[in-house]
């Protein structure tokens, strides 16, 4: 919380009120309301990251619902559009769709729908609210004012997504009470300390950064049976199963990730971290939203334009986490960890020995990702991506609202320093000319870090882009537009 206290300070002071915005020009950019929100949301996703740990699944979910309900009650007020949720209520007349009602109804939409997700952020929540001169106790539920759209929208969605499969509230059946607690009864075949069948998922120990350490169980396990969004199901593109074990493509899919390692460069090494933990830690889902937010920079967008962006990255996002997790758990296939071991086990092999030791020469028994010893492996089994489908999904989807797949987006990092910080090497630029590319770049460094198969990649890779096709269509429908 602490690392993120100047960002809401530097935030808060930096959001201008409607009141100051000219009335010859409307605001674009980081200057219009949507993307003034999503600053602030981003940093309650980063919050979120460090009190609940990564938890990328329910995350996507958090930023799918926020978002929807702001083009909820934003298609109120636009010519064409047609809410997700809400319902009972008529689109505004023309003379009201002003910029200033566009605002407010989208400002009690997030605001409100935040408060379910984020409470712990409540009152940052609440003083943006009064940052921007909004009233957050306005509760409002009036059809005829942007106020009270935007706190039906945020009721609405909140209240039909409350039992959606997530266990949101922790009263499913034969789960232990706790939010988004699994209820499936999953239990891995292999324990931390000891494989059983080497095709299913192993849970590893973490350190806990105190001198202990934890097997974490597996997130989510349940994710799979969540309503997505716009697809029809979670299983609707579920890929085919993945290499057999003993098969010739899966030794040659290990032997790569193996060799891939050997070999990291500076630069692999900070796209690896850079799409591991992202800017912030806020996730995949947040990751793209960041994007997202580039090319509104970039491109100047107006409040309409970014609603709708946000609206499509995040349904992306969702959906495709719920795809995803299908596919994880219908398989529940293993991680390159033991695979690794198991095909090199005494063979002498060059490896990430870890922070302090470096590449070294070692039994292939000593094989482990690169990664720290406080997150040494994802908890959860590896078949597909979740990178992979998240990042080609995303990115497919602002290739179709953009209408072309320039990107052209640069960040310098230095190589090390989230892994191996007393060894880090000098700083590097990595540079994303497409969307495309950033989606391959972000699914070949789950490749390269040691977290994932090619086929893994490849398959998730597909899979995202079959999502987002299915929810560019269901958006052309919401949106009024003629296929």
């Amino acid at each position: 919380m602490v690392r993120h206290f100047f960002l809401i300070a530097l935030l808060l002071f930096c959001i201008p009120g409607s009141s100051q915005h000219s009335s010859h020009k409307e605001p674009t950019g980081k200057a219009n309301r949507a993307h003034q929100w999503g600053e602030v949301i981003m940093t309650c996703t980063a919050n979120d990251t460090d009190r609940f740990r990564p938890r990328p699944t329910v995350t996507s979910r958090f930023l799918g619902l926020i978002w929807t309900a702001a083009y909820d009650a934003w298609s109120r007020y636009d010519d064409k559009a047609v809410p997700v949720y809400l319902s009972d209520v008529n689109r505004r007349p023309a003379v009201e769709r002003t910029l200033k009602n566009k605002e407010l109804a989208i400002s009690y939409a997030v605001y409100r729908t935040a408060l379910i997700y984020f409470y712990a952020d409540s009152l940052l929540l609440k003083e943006t609210m009064i940052k921007m001169g909004l009233d957050p106790s306005d509760f409002s539920l009036d059809p005829g004012t942007p106020i009270g759209i935007g706190n039906l929208a945020a009721k609405q969605v909140t209240n039909k997504r409350a039992r959606d499969g997530s266990n949101q509230l922790g009263d499913a059946p034969d789960s232990d009470g706790k939010a988004y607690a699994d209820y499936t009864a999953y239990q891995p075949v292999n324990t931390a300390d000891k494989l059983v069948e080497l095709a299913r998922w192993q849970p590893k120990y973490f350190s806990d950064g105190k001198g202990g350490r934890f097997a974490p169980a597996c997130l989510t396990p349940h994710w799979g049976r969540v309503k997505p969004l716009l697809i029809d199901s979670g299983s609707q593109f579920r890929p085919g199963p993945p290499p057999a074990i003993g098969s010739e493509q899966l030794k040659n899919e290990i032997r790569q990730v193996v060799e891939l390692q050997s070999k990291l460069t500076d630069e692999q090494k900070a796209l690896v971290e850079f799409m591991r933990d992202g800017p912030k830690s806020v996730q995949q889902a947040g990751h793209w939203f960041m994007f997202g937010q580039q090319v509104s920079i970039r491109d100047q967008h107006t409040l309409d334009q970014d609603v709708q962006m946000f609206f499509l990255i995040e349904a992306a996002a969702m959906d495709a986490f719920i795809a995803c997790w299908d596919a994880k758990m219908h398989y529940d296939f293993a991680r390159p960890y033991s695979l690794v071991h198991d095909l090199y086990a005494d063979s002498i092999i060059q490896l990430w020995a870890g922070p302090e030791k470096g590449m070294i020469l070692a039994p292939g028994r000593d094989w482990r990702p690169y990664s720290p010893e406080t997150f040494l492996c994802p908890p959860f089994p590896s078949y597909v991506s979740g990178h992979s489908t998240v990042s080609a999904a995303c990115a497919e989807i602002l290739r179709l609202f953009k209408e072309n797949d320039h990107f052209g987006h640069r960040v310098t990092l230095l190589p090390g320093a989230l892994t191996e910080p007393d060894r880090t090497g000098k700083p590097v630029e990595l540079f994303f000319s497409s969307f495309t590319e950033t989606a391959e770049m972000a699914g070949i460094s789950r490749v390269m870090g040691g977290y994932h198969i090619q086929s893994e990649n490849t398959e998730g890779l597909k899979l995202g882009r079959s999502i987002a096709g299915a929810i560019w269509h269901k958006y052309r429908k919401l949106a009024g537009k003629n296929e």
